[in-house]
């Protein structure tokens, strides 16, 4: 089943290097349970899969078709009641696989939660977290400990540590944020460099090693966050409450104190565990309003707008350093939901980035990167946050497709390289043939950094950023530092968000032990497995936060289908074109069969759709209005058809002269 780690004999090598093989046995089962459809059939209870790469239908027995005493489960403020089989039918339900399949035979299970009708508020996100089985109860054991925590400073702590409540500093995030786990500072000092205080939550002095929160953290990896709600890494006690940096309120940190000149490099830096009182819960609307000179921000943080000027100014200073060096920024941008006072999705917009955003950033990045430098001077186990270098053959395929727009990374003719392959083949013959791989190649970010300059305001820019991060690998945590491609840097680890990340709460204990000259409190081999186990939940967030995103924007366009929309060509294919709503930050695909008045074929050399008889052509940037068909349940797209006007008369008797003339 999809997901399974399995033991595989490769059998042979296809001339594209790849191997093929036989499945020897099933290593792991990754779904112990699974989330799908109730079907009554003559036969007895199915299951269909959410999740069509789970393509087994599983078998439910009618004695474990319903949970012990039936089933009470809340879904919003509705209590639902499950006493007969027979009510089961077409409902959302968690089901534990008891017997998994077998070649012909059907997988068997027994329900084991009862979720909810498929329209239900909010079943989308319960289907979610257990799709990918998202770990959202936690147990008594970590709720007691959790509750357990004094909430106090004893004086004997803050004895032990830099106190910095005096200070105007602040907190910048969105405004639906609920935990700050980083507050930051800026002042000019005497010799005309920049002081930047990055200030983080201290949770390793409340989470200690082996403990259940610990314990339950690790397992999580990474707090997980939905559009109307998230799922935290730790519990609501600790996350919202005593970590999280709340204005006027005495808070432990770990602080980052680095010198910056005036190119932006450290000329010295300091580490400490310390002490603060956030001045304001500021947000990235109200800082860069005040930054805009908005005389009722400016009136409002009067005090505060020299601070945040010359946090601007800072952080221009750190993004041309990172630009000449080489760093890669991508201007990818995000979708953000927007819902009424009765939780219904209102609208579906591009996210607003402001200089607010970007001094944020800025900061943590150099923060981050200041960490990793500090601690590889101890020579001591250490995680980092590691972006290898991109494989030869995603370069080229990437290359293949940008030459089709006239553009290049630059990197020069391909070499590839050939080796001799051994095969077996299934009838216990073996031969031996030499096959051609691509060889390794000379790039480093700045081919990427340049050519995204080149695309700047061009139609074609942003598929070919989406198309230039597909052929990059993806960052990940590791106990073994080899930098980090994409940023440019030699050293890179995550220190900033120990509320909602693993890795960074593990950063702050190496550091801890670093103040306390202690030793190291994990071996490398450790590390290396908590890091391992860190990138794949961070994996499995990105991935059931990017499709409940998704689902939403198909679930908020559900009832207007048959309105017309202005939309941009984002991208162009051989089966139709993706089109991006103008109005709504959704995109749709255009079918090519669904583009009438003509017959249209893919030119895969301009990228373009042309008619045939009209030579009426689509390409990437092309604004039209478009229809919004359906919206398939199967693939989970909107389909959207063309509104083309009419060919004129004139040019259709042209055309038809031209065919009798030939």
């Amino acid at each position: 089943m999809h997901g399974d780690r399995i033991a595989v004999r490769i059998t042979r090598y296809g001339r594209d290097g790849r191997a093929e093989g036989d499945i020897v046995r099933i290593v792991e089962r990754t779904h112990a349970t699974v989330v799908g459809k109730v079907h009554l059939r003559r036969r007895g209870v199915y299951i269909e899969p959410h999740d069509d790469r789970v393509q087994h239908w599983i078998h439910i027995p009618e004695a474990l078709a319903l949970p012990k005493g039936g089933s009470v489960h809340r879904v919003g403020a509705k209590a639902l009641e499950i006493t007969r089989i027979e009510e089961l039918e077409g409902l959302i339900v968690n089901v534990e696989i008891t017997e998994f399949p077998k070649q012909s035979e059907t997988a068997l299970g027994r329900i084991v939660e009862i979720l909810g009708h498929p329209n239900d508020f909010g079943i989308d996100v319960e289907i979610t977290i257990r799709k990918f089985h998202l770990p959202n109860v936690f147990p008594p054991e970590v709720l007691e400990q959790a509750r357990s925590i004094s909430r106090e400073l004893s004086p004997d702590e803050i004895s032990k540590r830099t106190d910095f409540r005096d200070r105007e500093i602040v907190t910048i995030d969105g405004e639906s944020a609920r935990d700050f786990d980083d507050a930051v500072r800026v002042e000019h000092l005497p010799n005309g460099h920049y002081a930047l205080e990055v200030h983080i939550a201290d949770v390793s002095h409340y989470v200690r090693p082996g403990t259940f929160i610990d314990k339950e953290a690790a397992l999580r990896g990474t707090s997980v966050y939905f559009p109307d709600r998230a799922v935290p890494m730790l519990p609501i006690e600790l996350s919202t409450d005593i970590c999280s940096l709340r204005p006027n309120e005495d808070r432990l940190v770990l602080s980052a104190l680095l010198e910056i000149d005036h190119q932006g490099e450290i000329v010295s830096q300091r580490f400490c565990r310390g002490i603060i009182r956030s001045a304001a819960r500021m947000t990235y609307t109200a800082v860069n309003a005040a930054l805009e000179g908005e005389p009722e921000a400016v009136k409002q943080y009067a005090q505060l707008v020299p601070h945040f000027q010359l946090m601007r100014d800072l952080a221009l200073i750190l993004q041309r350093k990172r630009e000449r060096r080489g760093s890669i920024d991508f201007d990818l941008p995000e979708a953000q939901i927007e819902f009424n006072e009765n939780g219904e999705m209102v609208s579906v917009s591009r996210a607003a980035r402001n200089i607010a955003h970007r001094l944020i950033e800025e900061f943590m990045l150099a923060a981050n990167e200041a960490v990793d430098t500090h601690v590889s001077q101890f020579d001591v186990p250490m995680v980092h946050r590691i972006h290898e270098m991109p494989d030869a053959a995603k370069v080229v395929a990437f290359e293949e497709v940008a030459a089709q727009f006239g553009v290049s990374l630059g990197i020069g003719a391909l070499k590839v390289k050939k080796f001799a392959m051994n095969t077996r083949h299934r009838d216990g013959r073996k031969t031996r043939r030499e096959v051609e791989v691509p060889a390794e190649i000379h790039i480093t970010s700045r081919h990427y950094q340049k050519l995204i300059a080149r695309l700047q305001g061009k139609p074609e820019e942003r598929v070919l950023q989406y198309l230039m991060l597909r052929s990059l690998k993806q960052a990940r945590y590791s106990a073994n530092g080899v930098g980090h491609f994409a940023l440019a840097a030699e050293f890179y680890t995550h220190f900033t968000s120990p509320i909602r990340r693993y890795p960074d709460l593990l950063v702050h204990r190496i550091l801890g032990a670093i103040f306390d000259h202690a030793q190291p409190p994990y071996s490398e081999g450790v590390l290396a497995k908590l890091a391992d186990r860190a990138s794949e939940t961070e994996r499995t967030a990105a991935e059931a936060e990017r499709e409940l995103m998704e689902w939403k924007k198909l679930k908020f366009l559900a009832d207007k289908v048959g309105d017309e929309f202005s939309g941009l060509i984002i991208s162009t294919t051989k089966f139709g074109f993706f089109v991006e709503l103008s109005e709504y930050f959704i995109e749709g695909i255009v079918p090519i069969e669904r583009i009438f008045g003509d017959r249209y074929e893919f030119q895969e050399n301009t990228r373009r759709i042309v008619g045939r008889r009209t030579r009426r052509e689509f390409k990437i940037g092309d604004r039209l209005t478009v229809r919004l068909d359906r919206i398939n349940a199967t693939s989970r797209r909107a389909e959207f058809s063309p509104i083309i006007e009419a060919t004129p008369r004139n040019h259709r008797n042209k055309d038809r002269n031209k065919g009798k003339r030939k």
